[in-house]
């Protein structure tokens, strides 16, 4: 395992580097200055263009190159030892293994994630140490597991990585905007702080990346090395679900107007079958062949794990707790972080547990897509499903909403999704339980027999599914014969929302 280079060693380096750019904007700057100026003094006299270039690109530098106060904007909501007594002990516990202070500010954060920084002030100064904790990461590990993340991120503190932190931050973020605002200018002066940028960035992530093995190593001391290296996996395969995860299962829920448990339905999704798979692949790559790269801020998981099998085992206790089991009052921790990221009253938006979605939420949808149609739908059964399906334009045309035919293109989408809303519909009629949950896909289950509506009409209209071995089955769970027109119009509560997407 490499270690880190001294903290004075590092703090000259930082230095260096920010000494560096300045001089570099300082000293372009003032030769840009310096032409008009001599143009004037020695000729009397302004050759306009150049000479306003020159202004403009000097103006743009030394405006770019001021230091901003740093406004910090809490990344959710934040944690107290009053509201979260069991989360703040295990905290203190790792403050005092490592010898290091508390964080003045704690804060939920929906990501698979944690962090530490040294936030607010100017250059560092009247700065405060604040820490990020994922609410699904909570919900992912084992509180041991945990202890050893957060082992790591007190080592940045330890380090004193996270004080020499808004140094860094503040150089890079001068370079962004000096490059942001001179690529709309000058490509000429926008080159020697692109060739600055990428020096600084490329020798900061080399640093940065020595800095996460000492963390590792302080953790693996402290803890062990073995809930470390797991954690670390966990982290890496389920971080690339996570935003999967939101897009296809919670948005959908709270743009009608719900709010399901997020960090549960996280934990959920991960061991649905073909997401756990990929989760498993995604591990599995980048221990087999993670390669360390100049432009990243952290060593590839591969090497994190080997140089960890070289430091002390450790072990989990028996019957290790969730994480998430260290959390007062979730839910509405929960609400309060969604009404921080959509700018929303999560509160006013309705509970729902993911066993409910079904009944609650699609099925009144599905009969509402449907409602319009059951003339066309009346006689027409499951097993005439395959004529249908193989025709989605044909029979999409018959699918008229207030006089108005959609486009051509969007025949065989209307076709299939109203067919399987209507087969979904006739089997909750027929006294099929609808089963579904986060990454899971719809389906009604009877008789340790299961259907998936929509993808049985996917299937049947691509050719996948033979109309032969469909109608068979239809027949053997005797619904063959089921009218899903005259279901459609059983006396069932709905509720009126969008169509699922």
């Amino acid at each position: 395992m490499p270690s880190s280079p001294s903290l004075a060693t590092r703090a000259l380096l930082t230095i260096g580097l920010m000494a560096g750019f300045y001089a570099l904007a300082l000293g372009l700057a003032a030769g840009l200055l310096f032409v008009p100026y001599a143009d004037l003094r020695h000729t009397h006299s302004l050759h306009l263009k150049l000479d306003l270039f020159c202004l403009i690109g000097a103006g743009t530098i030394l405006w770019s190159i001021v230091p901003r106060l740093d406004r910090f904007l809490p990344p959710g909501p934040s944690l107290s030892p009053q509201q979260q007594p069991r989360l703040f002990q295990k905290l203190t516990e790792v403050a005092r293994a490592t010898g290091e202070e508390m964080p003045a500010e704690v804060y939920l954060t929906p990501e698979v994630n944690a962090w530490v920084a040294q936030r607010g002030g100017v250059m560092g100064f009247g700065s405060r140490r604040v820490m990020g904790l994922g609410l699904p990461l909570l919900q992912l590990l084992r509180v041991t597991q945990l202890q050893a993340v957060l082992t790591h991120e007190f080592g940045h503190y330890y380090g004193g990585d996270t004080r020499l932190g808004p140094w860094i931050y503040k150089t890079r973020a001068a370079i962004g905007r000096t490059l942001r605002n001179l690529s709309e200018r000058s490509s000429l002066l926008h080159r020697p702080f692109l060739w600055y940028g990428n020096l600084s960035l490329r020798i900061t992530h080399g640093v940065s990346r020595q800095q996460e093995y000492a963390a590792d190593a302080l953790a693996a001391r402290t803890v062990g090395s073995r809930p470390l290296a797991e954690a670390l996996q966990t982290i890496h395969g389920a971080a690339a679900a996570y935003d999967s995860y939101v897009e296809h299962e919670v948005a959908p829920l709270l743009g009608r107007g719900y709010r399901p448990p997020l960090a549960e339905g996280f934990a959920r999704f991960v061991l649905v079958p073909q997401f756990a798979a990929a989760i498993a692949q995604v591990t599995a790559r980048a221990l087999a062949e993670g390669k360390a790269d100049p432009s990243d801020t952290h060593p590839p998981l591969r090497e994190r794990v080997a140089a960890l099998e070289r430091l002390p085992d450790g072990a989990a206790p028996e019957g290790d707790p969730c994480a998430f089991t260290l959390l007062d009052a979730p839910s509405e921790l929960e609400a309060r972080m969604l009404s921080m990221l959509t700018g929303k009253n999560a509160t006013a938006l309705r509970p729902v547990k993911w066993e409910e979605t079904g009944e609650r939420i699609y099925l009144p949808e599905w009969r509402r897509l449907i409602q319009p149609h059951t003339a066309t739908l009346f006689g027409i059964a499951p097993g005439a499903l395959p004529e249908l399906a193989k025709a989605p334009t044909e029979f999409g045309g018959k699918l008229v909403l207030a006089g108005q035919l959609p486009p051509p293109e969007e025949l065989p989408n209307r076709a299939v999704a109203v067919l399987g809303a209507a087969l979904a519909v006739a089997l909750d009629a027929h006294g099929w339980i609808l089963r579904t949950g986060p990454g899971e896909p719809i389906r009604f289950a009877r008789d340790q027999v299961s259907i998936e509506p929509f993808r049985v009409v996917s299937q049947l209209a691509d050719g996948q599914l033979d109309a032969t071995a469909w109608q068979q089955q239809c027949a053997a769970w005797g619904i063959a014969e089921l009218d899903l027109g005259a279901l459609a119009t059983s006396d069932h509560s709905t509720e009126a929302h969008l169509t699922r997407d």
